[in-house]
């Protein structure tokens, strides 16, 4: 079993990430209102990422003995003024995400908890890509600026974005 301040701590985090999944489904949405199907694909994958995130964690807690609580998620926005302000959003939640893995490592290691700190390091190297990616696309949208010829390029190109589920290794 994880201590109880470490089993609270990531039923903290799954709550985190179903929110995070809610609010890309959010984000996926408003871009599909937008006829922007290809960036709707790109956040729908996100929802779907950021789900897997959710059952990783809870599948962990399960496997050590622990207890999951759900909790209410909270609202999320759901308009954008841009699709640039949308992936600063984007960059910006990541950056909570990655402070929140981090706490986690931090509650583990005072813990002496080993395994959860062994378990959070696909978190922590996910984070650091989650944050890359997002400030890539970032820069991509600032170099493209208003010309509606380079959205609609990028948009095609986010529209072949596929979804790849966790392996069993990597949920268990």
């Amino acid at each position: 079993m994880v201590s109880k301040e470490l089993e609270n701590a990531i039923n903290k985090q799954i709550n985190a990430e179903f929110w995070s999944a809610y609010l890309y489904l959010s984000m996926s949405t408003w871009f599909a209102h937008e006829a922007l199907p290809g960036f709707a694909n790109w956040f729908k994958v996100q929802f779907q990422e950021e789900q897997d995130h959710a059952l990783k964690f809870m599948n962990y807690l399960i496997s050590k003995g622990n207890k999951v609580e759900l909790k209410p998620i909270e609202k999320v926005d759901t308009t954008w003024s841009s699709v640039l302000k949308a992936f600063e959003d984007t960059l910006e939640h990541e950056k909570v995400v990655t402070s929140l893995i981090n706490n986690l490592v931090s509650v583990s290691r005072k813990e002496n908890d080993y395994a959860t700190e062994n378990m959070l390091q696909w978190f922590v190297n996910e984070q650091v890509e989650e944050e890359e990616t997002a400030q890539a696309m970032i820069d991509s949208l600032k170099l493209i600026g208003s010309n509606g010829f380079g959205i609609y390029t990028m948009d095609k190109e986010l529209a072949q974005r596929s979804y790849t589920p966790l392996t069993a290794t990597t949920t268990a």
